[in-house]
This record gives C-alpha cells, sequence and structure tokens, in this order.
C-alpha cells in the first residue's frame, strides 16, 4: 500500500477496560456449539447448496455432534423455506438437536419464519438488527440510536407474539446486535436490555446474547476487551448465554474467539473449515481440535476429518487448502530432514514408553501438536520427500510404508541417493517411488555380479562350517565358486575370494522380517568396506533369510563396483 493511503485509515478505539481479567482465565471446557454453516456459510458461495446437498451437510453435522445447527433464513427464499419444511415433515432432527432459523426484524419475515417452523419440537429464533455507527449512518440514513433501538424491541415483540401461537414447541429466543464489534459498547448493551425487558429470561428460560464480530476491524485482544464489558455489565447474566460469532477480515478469527471465551463467552457460531462471506466465518475444526489438544472434550467427533472434508468440498464446491490447520492437505507433513528426523525419534520414543507403560503416555512428538491418527490421518502422510527432505525422512517412509527397516548407518547412504533424485525431478516423490527407488538401486542388485545357482552345505566332519557352492555371472560370463566358512556369508565371500572377487570385507550385517509382507519375506542388509576405504550397503529381499543375505552381500558389491565404472 502507498504511503500516501495510509492516512485515509484511523486506528480502532481500545476498550478502557484497566482492570480486565481475561488475559488470567483458562479455557477448561468447551462452549455450546452452533454451526452457521448452512445459513451464513451457504450464502457466502458462488452456487448455494441445493435442498438435497444441505440435507446431506446437515446429516453430517448431526454425526459430527452439533446440538445447534442455524439451517437457514426461511422468508428469504422458497429454497430455504422448504429445506426447513423437509427436516421437521420427514423427521429428520433429532431429539437432542435444535435447529435455529435467522430473521430480520420484520413483522412478515419473522411470520414467515415461523411458519417454516410449524411442527418442529425446539427451534432458536434468531432475530438481528444493524446497530453500528456505521449502519446507522451509511445504511440506515443516518438513523438515531433511539430509531435502532426501537426496531429491535419491535421485532423482539413480533417473535415472542407468534411464538405464543405455537406453545407446543420449545422456543428460545436469540438477539444479535449485528456489527457489535463495531457499535458503541453502551448502546449495544442498551439494545440487548431493550430486548430482554420483552423476552423476559430467566435462569431456567435462558436467552442467547449473539455479539457478532461481523467484521474483524480490531485487534483480538480488543475483541474480547468488548465480551467481558458486555459479561460483566449485562444484567441477569444467569439468565443470559453470551455467544460469539467472529469473522476473519483481519485473519485472527480463532483467536477472537479463543479470548472471547477466556472473556466469559458461553457459545460459539461457526463454519466448517471457515466459510463464509469475505475471508470466511471462525473455523470450528480449528477452535474444536485446538481444545482436544490440550485435554478439553469437545462433544464434536472430527475423527474421520477427510470425509467431513469430502463432503464439505464436494456441497460448498469449494477446497480446503492445504495449509488449513489439521484439514490441509500438507499440515502435518515434513519435507525438512531435521523436522523428519526429530518426528521419526519421537513416534518411535513414543512407541517404546507405550509399550513399557500400562497407562496413558502423553502425547509429545516434535512438530505435531496432536496425533494425526486422532483425526483420521495416517502417519505415512507425515513425511514426504523432496529435495530439501533429509536421511531420516526416506529411512521413515521405507519402514512405515515398505516394512524396511534400514541400520541406522545406511540412512545417510540412502537418504542421499533419494533427495539427490527428487532434486533431479525437481518435484516431490510418492512413497510408491522412493520405495522402487530403493528396490532398484539397492536391493536385490544383479549387475556386474548376479548369483544363479547357491547350494549350502552343512559339513558333518567340521563342526559349525558350511560350504557354498554356487554359479556366478561376472560381466556376462558364468563362473563356478566354492568356498567354506562358519556361516552362509562367511562361506561365500570365501568362495567370492577363491574367484578373485574379494577386493572387501564385510563391516556389518542385519536382518529381519519385512513387516507388512508375506510371512516368508526377510530382509537384510550387508555393508562391505573395499580396500580403498569406501563403506557401502546393499540390500537383499527374498523368502529365505540366508539368500535374502547372500542378495545383500552381492547388492553391496555391485555398488562397490557399479557396471558403469
Amino acid at each position: 500500500m502507498k504511503s500516501s493511503s495510509i492516512s485515509k485509515y484511523r486506528p480502532f478505539p481500545p476498550v478502557s477496560l484497566p482492570d480486565r481479567t481475561w488475559p488470567d482465565q483458562s479455557i477448561t471446557r468447551a462452549p455450546i456449539w452452533c454451526s452457521v454453516d448452512l445459513r451464513d456459510g451457504n450464502q457466502a458461495l458462488p452456487t448455494p447448496m441445493s435442498i438435497e446437498e444441505k440435507l446431506e451437510y446437515f446429516d453430517m453435522l448431526v454425526r459430527i455432534g452439533f446440538t445447534q445447527i442455524e439451517v437457514g433464513f426461511p422468508s428469504a427464499s422458497d429454497t430455504e423455506f422448504h429445506f426447513v419444511r423437509r427436516l421437521i415433515e420427514e423427521n429428520r432432527i433429532p431429539e437432542n438437536v435444535t435447529i435455529q432459523v435467522l430473521v430480520q426484524a420484520r413483522e412478515h419475515l419473522i411470520q414467515r419464519s415461523y411458519e417454516s417452523l410449524k411442527g418442529v419440537k425446539q427451534a432458536i429464533v434468531h432475530l438481528y438488527n444493524p446497530t453500528s455507527t456505521l449502519q446507522r449512518r451509511v445504511t440506515f440514513h443516518n438513523a438515531t440510536r433511539e430509531d435502532t433501538r426501537a426496531i429491535a424491541v419491535q421485532g423482539a415483540q413480533w417473535v415472542a407474539q407468534y411464538a405464543a401461537l405455537a406453545p407446543e414447541t420449545e422456543w428460545t429466543f436469540q438477539y444479535s446486535p449485528e456489527s457489535f464489534s463495531d457499535t458503541e459498547l453502551d448502546f449495544a448493551l442498551e439494545c440487548c436490555h431493550a430486548v430482554m425487558d420483552v423476552w423476559q429470561p430467566t435462569p431456567e428460560k435462558k436467552i442467547i446474547l449473539n455479539l457478532p464480530n461481523t467484521v474483524e476491524w480490531c485487534l483480538p485482544n480488543v475483541h474480547a476487551d468488548q465480551i467481558e464489558w458486555m459479561c460483566r455489565n449485562i444484567r441477569d447474566r444467569d439468565s443470559v448465554i453470551i455467544s460469539l460469532h467472529t469473522h476473519n477480515d483481519r485473519g485472527t478469527g480463532t483467536a477472537a474467539t479463543e479470548l472471547g471465551l477466556l472473556a466469559g463467552a458461553d457459545r460459539v457460531e461457526g463454519t466448517l473449515f471457515g466459510n463464509g462471506e469475505r475471508t470466511g466465518n471462525l473455523d470450528i475444526v480449528t477452535v474444536a481440535l485446538n481444545m482436544n489438544s490440550h485435554g478439553i472434550p469437545t462433544g464434536l467427533d472430527f475423527s474421520d476429518l477427510a470425509s467431513v472434508r469430502h463432503v464439505y468440498e464436494r456441497c460448498c464446491r469449494l477446497v480446503v487448502p492445504e495449509r488449513q490447520p489439521y484439514a490441509g492437505e500438507l499440515v502435518f507433513t515434513a519435507f525438512s530432514g531435521s523436522h523428519q528426523d526429530a518426528i521419526k525419534k519421537g513416534l518411535d520414543r513414543r512407541d517404546q514408553d507405550r509399550a513399557a507403560s500400562t497407562e496413558e503416555v502423553p502425547w509429545a512428538v516434535p512438530y505435531l501438536t496432536i496425533d494425526p491418527q486422532d483425526i483420521g490421518r495416517s502417519y505415512e502422510a507425515i513425511i514426504r520427500i523432496n529435495s530439501q527432505s533429509g536421511k531420516g525422512g526416506v529411512a521413515y517412509i521405507l519402514d512405515r510404508e515398505h516394512g524396511l527397516d534400514l541400520p541406522k548407518t545406511m540412512h545417510p547412504q540412502v537418504g542421499k541417493f533419494i533427495y539427490d533424485l527428487a532434486d533431479q525431478w525437481g518435484r516431490e516423490m510418492s512413497a510408491d517411488e522412493i520405495g522402487e527407488a530403493f528396490h532398484q538401486h539397492f536391493a536385490n542388485v544383479t549387475s556386474p555380479l548376479d548369483v544363479t545357482e547357491y547350494e549350502l552345505i552343512h559339513l558333518t566332519d567340521e563342526r559349525g562350517v558350511v560350504e557354498c557352492r554356487a554359479t556366478i555371472i561376472h560381466q556376462g560370463e558364468p563362473k563356478q565358486i566354492v568356498g567354506r566358512g562358519n556361516g552362509p556369508i562367511n562361506a561365500f565371500v570365501h568362495a567370492l575370494e577363491g574367484g578373485g572377487l574379494k577386493d572387501f570385507k564385510v563391516t556389518d550385517y542385519r536382518s529381519h522380517a519385512v513387516r507388512g509382507g508375506s510371512d516368508a519375506s526377510a530382509a537384510a542388509y550387508v555393508q562391505l568396506q573395499a580396500d580403498d576405504g569406501r563403506l557401502l550397503w546393499g540390500a537383499g529381499i527374498d523368502s529365505s533369510i540366508e539368500m535374502a543375505g547372500l542378495r545383500a552381500l552381492v547388492s553391496a558389491w555391485n555398488l562397490l563396483h557399479p557396471a558403469n565404472a
């Protein structure tokens, strides 16, 4: 922004609250959650949801655990009206769920809203009127505070009047001084008290006062001051549920909500993944999972977040960004080598701690605030490989995805090869591509040396000694070799020595069953040191542990003597 443009903007006025208490508070329990996806979120879509899509979305919200769902603005369109009717007439609303409808303070719209709710067991009627100085001056042509308060009072009277005509329904009334965050606090309080005078709430029959951050004008701490001021000054506080409804114009909707809860709010309105006008509403997924990460139960089930995302993207025709907290494709992914190594060590340490303990082990893994499996994400997706990755990440992929537990001293050799390959390709490598590259370059390598026949004979006259007889092909020529030793690997080494092919010594050998493979699959790893000092690992995979070790030695030999050298 050019400096010449800055002068048109003004700082947002702070709230005078020198004895504020919210900075010293903690969130210890979840608020009442209200999804406004089907109203606030839906009205912001380029192509609003059809009735069938809204029905599917409603069912998903119920499965997640929402007990209050704002289902629409039934006086605004026939689609909205008929959606509410289908919910009621088809008995789709569970006993523990209360639907909510939004309506302006105009009688014919209020009447139409009640018509849509005919026969419902319980419902929230959400009345609003704009109260901010800007709205009064611009939208309502310099309306006075008295004019604006009168609109709220008249609307509240109509809401109560039409509710009285349907006593069989359990009604809850909600009032929003719309654009609360840009309204003088004393006037917002005045409007709320005027509505309360009409509705006469009690501790047994509470009303909801929703204080919307309709446009996020200020810092989240200023919003918290506004909420604490209202919570302190509202009369009959035990008869009122204070509700938050934040937007994200400044990118701090989550912070504003969390600080608003510290300031005393009881309830939160928002949408899945923050869908809504402009930069969106509060993302309830983020706030709820933030609470989960501190051990606070929320009553919302996001254990299969991928399926929630799938329904959202299909019905809303929107895409969840790759960096969206918790739900984004890449949020649990580490490309950095140091991060990958720390995550791998953290997960390995956690496995060890859990095996040694009979109690729940607290979650503590570097770079991961929650266990991805708790929201349906797999560990295989955590570490992904590109040219910036390190040896630990490659080893992690081979271990978790392909069941190959490489010796630690093999990690640098394999890691460098894989991320050099990623650098050459100029892109991320998939787990399958990493496995394929490992198998092609390190495992069962057959050129320039290959073993076509192999026989191991246990000698009865020499205890513990075995004889290896093998047919090898070296640089295209077949050759018979024989050697003896105190085990299969040692015997084969002596056979190679007899064939004039030993310019190395074996410095390490490991083997294990391949996790996730067939019961007979075995993997072996052999490290050779060449006469010139080079150290290289090779791998072998076979149904026989003996042949796996033999193939690993041959693979390492071939890496010491590449065919094109």
